[in-house]
C-alpha cells in the first residue's frame, strides 16, 4: 500500500497538496509517441504543398512536436535521491503539464481542421471520370470528438493542472480550451485564415501562461512543504547478520 503524505506540517499549517508520484518512464515514453506523431504528420503536410487551411495545422502540429522534447528535458530532470533539490522533485509534474498543454491541446485544436483539408483537398483526390463527390458532412467532426475524453481528464482530477490552479479556474481553462478551439474550427470552415490564426495564437497564449504559472507554482508548492514537512520516524536499527557457522 502506497504511503499517505502528511498534511499538516510542523508549524501546525495544512501543507500544499502535491499531485501523486508518477512513473517517469510512462510519461517518456508518451514523450516518444508526442514527437513522432505529430512532426510526421506536419511533415507529410509540408510535402503536399497543400492549401492555406494547412497552414496554421503544421503550426500546431510542429508546436506539439517540439514541446514534447522540453517536457521530456523536465521528466529527465526528475530525481528524489540524494544530493535531488526542491526543483527536481517536480520534474514528472512539470513534465506532465507541458505535454498535457502545451502537446495535446495543439494537437487536439490541429485535428477537426486538418481532417476537413484532408477529406475535402482536389490535389489529394483525384476525381475519376464519372466518379461522385460525396462530402463527409459533419461526420468530419468524428474526430474532434477526442477533446470531450480530454476534458474529463483534466476536469476528474487526472490532469495536473487540478494541483496549481483552484477547481473554478480549472473549469474555466478547459471551458476556453474547447470554445477557442470550436472558434478556431468554425474559422476555418470558413475561410477566414486570418480570424482562425488569432483564436489559436489566443489558445496558445494562454496554454504557455498557464504552464509557467504551473511549473513555478509546483516548484513553490514542494518547497514549502519540504520546509515544513514533519520529520519522519526513526526507522528501527537493522539487526546484525549472525556469522555463519
Amino acid at each position: 500500500m502506497s504511503k499517505e503524505r502528511a498534511t499538516i506540517g510542523t508549524n501546525g499549517v495544512a501543507l500544499p497538496v502535491l499531485p501523486p508520484e508518477r512513473d517517469a518512464r510512462v510519461w517518456a515514453r508518451l514523450v516518444r509517441v508526442m514527437f513522432y506523431t505529430p512532426g510526421f504528420l506536419a511533415l507529410l503536410l509540408i510535402k503536399t504543398g497543400e492549401p492555406a487551411g494547412f497552414g496554421i495545422s503544421v503550426e500546431l502540429l510542429m508546436l506539439s512536436s517540439i514541446a514534447a522534447i522540453v517536457g521530456g528535458l523536465f521528466i529527465g530532470a526528475q530525481s528524489n535521491e540524494e544530493g535531488s533539490d526542491h526543483s527536481s522533485r517536480v520534474g514528472t509534474w512539470s513534465g506532465a503539464l507541458i505535454l498535457e498543454l502545451l502537446s495535446v491541446v495543439p494537437i487536439l485544436c490541429a485535428i477537426p481542421s486538418l481532417f476537413h483539408e484532408l477529406a475535402n483537398s482536389r490535389l489529394l483526390h483525384a476525381m475519376a471520370p464519372g466518379a461522385v463527390n460525396v462530402s463527409l458532412g459533419a461526420s468530419e467532426l468524428i474526430p474532434a470528438v477526442a477533446i470531450l475524453p480530454f476534458m474529463l481528464y483534466q476536469l476528474a482530477g487526472m490532469g495536473t493542472l487540478h494541483f496549481v490552479v483552484s477547481r473554478p479556474l480549472n473549469w474555466a481553462i478547459n471551458l476556453g480550451i474547447v470554445a477557442l478551439i470550436v472558434a478556431a474550427t468554425v474559422a476555418n470552415r470558413q475561410g477566414a485564415y486570418d480570424l482562425e490564426k488569432s483564436f489559436v495564437s489566443l489558445l496558445v497564449i494562454a496554454m504557455l501562461v498557464t504552464v509557467f504559472h504551473g511549473v513555478l507554482k509546483l516548484r513553490r508548492m514542494q518547497t514549502l512543504y519540504d520546509a515544513y514537512t514533519p520529520p519522519k520516524p526513526a526507522k528501527e536499527a537493522k539487526e546484525k547478520e549472525t556469522p555463519a557457522t
